[in-house]
């Protein structure tokens, strides 16, 4: 999967905050949803990562705010490519 940026590059571009990203269908809801990157929490998740000794709540490395008002965390696997 890639992320959905505006570009022209055939190179899945890096995402990034402020990043126009599409999240999948599953992840947000029952259809793909449109948002924003607003926080990369990658130190943190690496930090953390499987020490918390849990399969509950499992640490995310993107916070994304969905362009219907929702924030969701999600990882690298939840971005679609608009061709899904």
């Amino acid at each position: 999967m890639i992320l959905v940026m505006a570009g022209s590059s055939n190179t899945p571009p890096k995402p990034a905050v402020g990043s126009k990203v599409v999240v999948r269908a599953g992840v947000a809801g029952d259809k793909a949803c449109p948002g924003t990157i607003v926080e990369d929490f990658g130190p943190a998740q690496e930090a953390v990562g499987d020490k918390l000794g849990r399969d509950w709540a499992p640490v995310r490395r993107w916070a994304v705010a969905l362009d219907d008002g929702r924030l969701i965390f999600v990882d690298m696997d939840a971005f679609e490519s608009s061709k899904s």
